[in-house]
């Protein structure tokens, strides 16, 4: 069995690119306006920005102990996904569009999903839809392996 090579690309491929392209856009864009509210102090951060270098040698773990302990006082360290409960906080703020760079690819394999079983290409479609769940629970930390 041969295989034709050829440089057009398939209607998924380009789906999948054009809506990563959009995501990564969008993520861009939402990484310069929330570090620029960041660094204007439109929003109160948790820790002043005065006070950031003192924490840049640290683990990532040691920094929310630290952060913890110094400014927020909560019973845990802001691990996980507990960052969303801080969007009001200009530094937090900041993760939400890193959070959306590094989820743009799930709806990328959702959206090429409808198209892969239109034309019966059924083991690429159940790859897709495996591949979206398997992204969607590794970021949730459900399964214990991620988001930590």
């Amino acid at each position: 069995m041969t295989t034709e090579i050829t440089k057009e690309a398939a209607v998924e491929q380009l789906l999948y690119a054009n809506i990563l392209e959009k995501g990564m856009y969008f993520g861009l864009a939402s990484m310069i306006i929330t570090f620029a509210i960041y660094v204007s102090g439109i929003m109160p951060s948790v820790v002043p920005l005065s006070e950031v270098a003192n924490y840049w040698n640290m683990p990532v773990h040691d920094y929310l102990e630290a952060i913890n302990q110094n400014f927020l006082q909560q019973e845990h360290a802001p691990t996980g996904w507990a960052w969303l409960s801080l969007l009001g906080k200009g530094d937090f703020l900041n993760f939400l569009p890193i959070a959306i760079l590094a989820g743009v690819t799930i709806p990328c394999y959702l959206a090429i999903v409808p198209g892969l079983f239109k034309r019966n290409d059924k083991a690429m479609g159940m790859m897709a839809i495996a591949t979206a769940i398997i992204l969607f629970l590794a970021a949730s930390g459900i399964v214990g392996g991620g988001a930590h």
